[in-house]
């Protein structure tokens, strides 16, 4: 499918982030360029992991449900870090929790290499390992972002970041592919944990100050360090989503998200190689829509990178509303050639979403809770995915493609639409102040 005010200050920001865009490039940034290439690092290993894992199966190294429990595990241990590493991340220093939580993932791949072919448990306790460390880094990413880059870059910044994302994409299982011909998916594996260290050690410290967060646990007695520890971390993480309440329109725009991951992009995620099959009766209208999905992204992050609509938040809930189109395009009996512009346009529509979304959270929340906030938004759009994925196709079966589409669809349009309603969204935060000349 799929996040700080100006240093500690909520009032000062407004002209900043909707003035002209800046003229030195934040691709001349070396500190930003670092964390840039340690994130591109971390979403190659990511999106090529999947992919080596399936030739594993081609090669008779792993079953196929053996590759379902291996991918369950890496998606469970994401989940399950993701809210941890935002505390940690708003605890301690934000580049330390980036290098453990990559460092972790790197030393997974090796176990899984270890494991290919010999023992299921080693692989699967690997991957959970493996997305823990996945899950840990992306809000420590997120908030990293905004101590490194200034409030007026960081719209730039997020464009840059997420373009690295989508080019990952596209790069990470095409390389892959061109890697297999020559070695095996073992050394594949060991490849990806190089990928990892990079992004462990490649990132440089934020140079931005943020206030201490004060935990909200009181001091425990002596031998009880763990219960103490988790109670800690249970209310730290509690105060994140207190801060997340303070901002009704950070609530409408993770709630549209949810609703467009966990059913638009699910539903065109199994009905698209149904209709592509059925329907067309070539595989290639399902690599076609998919590729033009990305290639649409990396232009709406090309927009929205020097973009600044008056209107920000309504501007990216309708961006994000677009995604619609694609559901829409599965249900109709069109010419290929329409799915292929509905999935083009759906990618242009969700960068028009992210990029502003990120940018607002950095901008809007506070800094100390920056990461916890973030790792909510991971763990609700990211989280309820598979709940989508796992209800679809029964959901298909039963009342067919054309209905669940109809409905998915209609989600991807109307609950934007009502998330532009709450107050506060119009601008995702307070209104900006006059624009720069």
């Amino acid at each position: 499918m799929a996040t700080t005010p100006l240093h500690g200050t909520t009032g000062t920001a407004g002209t900043a982030e909707t003035g002209p865009p800046p003229a030195r490039s934040v691709l001349r940034d070396t500190a930003f360029l670092r964390l840039w290439a340690g994130t591109t690092a971390s979403g190659l290993a990511t999106w090529a992991l999947p992919f080596v894992l399936g030739l594993a199966v081609l090669h008779r190294e792993l079953g196929a449900a053996g590759l379902g429990l291996v991918l369950a595990a890496r998606t469970a241990g994401f989940l399950a870090a993701v809210a941890v590493g935002g505390v940690l991340a708003d605890r301690h220093s934000r580049r330390a929790v980036v290098f453990w939580s990559a460092l972790a993932a790197a030393v997974a791949a090796p176990l899984l290499a270890l494991g290919l072919g010999r023992s299921l448990v080693l692989m699967t306790l690997a991957a959970a390992l493996a997305g823990a460390g996945q899950g840990a880094c992306r809000p420590a990413f997120q908030a990293l972002t905004a101590e490194t880059v200034a409030a007026d870059r960081r719209q730039q910044a997020n464009a840059a970041m997420t373009m690295a994302v989508r080019t990952s994409t596209l790069a990470g299982p095409t390389l892959t592919a061109l890697l297999a011909a020559f070695v095996d998916a073992g050394t594949l594996l060991l490849g990806i944990g190089l990928l990892w260290l990079v992004a462990a050690l490649l990132p440089g410290r934020g140079a931005a100050p943020r206030p201490a967060a004060a935990s909200p646990a009181s001091p425990a007695p002596a031998g009880s360090a763990a219960p103490a520890l988790r109670a800690s971390l249970r209310a730290e993480f509690v105060d994140g989503i207190r801060e997340a309440r303070r901002h009704p329109w950070f609530l409408a725009g993770l709630g549209a998200l949810t609703a467009v991951i966990a059913l638009g992009y699910s539903a065109t995620g199994v009905a698209l190689p149904l209709v592509s099959r059925d329907r067309y009766g070539t595989e290639w209208v399902l690599a076609a829509a998919m590729t033009a999905y990305t290639v649409g992204a990396l232009g709406g992050a090309l927009v929205t990178a020097r973009r600044r609509p008056r209107y920000e938040g309504w501007s990216a809930l309708a961006g994000l509303a677009l995604y619609g189109f694609a559901p829409l395009s599965l249900m109709l009996p069109v010419h290929p050639a329409v799915v292929i512009a509905a999935y083009v346009v759906a990618g242009i529509g969700i960068e028009l979403f992210n990029v502003p979304w990120f940018t607002a959270t950095q901008r809007e929340v506070a800094p100390d809770k920056l990461a916890r906030v973030s790792s909510l938004d991971f763990l609700l759009s990211y989280g309820l995915a598979p709940v989508g994925l796992a209800l679809m196709a029964p959901a298909i079966g039963v009342f067919g493609v054309t209905p669940v589409l109809a409905v998915c669809a209609g989600a991807c349009f109307l609950v934007p639409a009502a998330a532009a309603l709450v107050p506060t969204a119009r601008h995702f935060g307070r209104a900006p102040g006059p624009r720069a000349d």
